[in-house]
């Protein structure tokens, strides 16, 4: 499969920032056109701030950590904690994928702390998989698109699901040539600064990514700042071994053994 265009979706302004930046900016330096989507429009992302307020502040963050990234970014469609998997929504992001067309795309861990980040890894998924069906009626309406979609899901924040299980990724990327940059563009997200000491106990945001960064690179034994993946099911989506992040990424990314062995490979 020749790769030619990237897509990270997530569902809050920053979230793409802390588990999936770093290889987002790799696949721009491979020569990938790079997209950005945050679902939600972070209204609820503060203590102080009325609606209108917020959700204006929170999209020229998004806009400015897009520029340093140069990445273009879509807008939100939905509020925070109403992301919802319904038809509606399911018809605005098909209409947006195949736009788009992207070969790669990076999506949340279906597992995760909070319902908004796994409804999204849900409904992005969805509306892939649905990017080549004709009677599929997306919104605005837009022509299918058969191109292959490889997916690849982000580790959770804090590296666990809701109940507190390890979550293991299947491939590591080494990400500390860019990590300069990803620290910079979660920097953009100044609002969060307080709101997620106050609401999450997640103090010191852009420290906390790194400490993250730090541990994913330790599990891989090879690497000292990393992100973890796991690889979505071909089935609908591409060839079985259609699997770009290594064919572009190369010695950056690191294969994760044990995970293979226990899919029974």
């Amino acid at each position: 499969m020749q790769a030619r265009v990237a897509m990270a979706i997530a569902a809050h302004p920053d979230d793409i920032e802390f588990v999936m930046a770093g290889t987002l900016l790799l696949l721009r330096e491979a020569g990938l056109n790079i997209h950005m989507w945050n679902l939600a429009d972070g209204r609820c992302g503060t203590a102080t701030a009325d609606v209108d307020d917020i959700v204006r502040e929170r999209y020229a963050e998004a806009q400015a950590s897009a520029a340093l990234a140069g990445a273009t970014l879509h807008p939100p469609i939905a509020q925070d904690l109403a992301i919802s998997y319904n038809p509606e929504t399911l018809a605005k992001m098909a209409a947006v994928i195949r736009k788009v067309k992207p070969n790669v795309l990076l999506v949340p861990s279906p597992q995760d702390y909070m319902e908004d980040h796994c409804v999204t890894s849900r409904l992005a998924v969805t509306a892939a998989f649905a990017r080549g069906m004709r009677n599929f009626q997306t919104d605005p309406a837009t022509p299918p698109w058969d191109g292959e979609c490889v997916i690849y899901h982000a580790l959770p924040y804090g590296l666990r699901d809701s109940m507190r299980h390890r979550i293991v990724p299947e491939y590591f990327v080494d990400i500390s040539f860019v990590h300069p940059l990803k620290t910079a563009m979660l920097e953009q997200h100044r609002s969060q600064k307080d709101w997620l000491d106050i609401s999450q106990s997640i103090g010191a945001y852009v420290a906390q990514m790194q400490k993250m960064d730090r541990e994913v690179g330790s599990l891989s034994g090879r690497f000292e700042l990393a992100e973890g993946w796991r690889r979505h099911s071909h089935l609908g989506f591409a060839a079985e071994d259609a699997d770009p992040l290594g064919d572009l990424l190369g010695d950056k990314r690191h294969v994760n053994d044990a995970y293979l062995a226990a899919l029974h490979y």
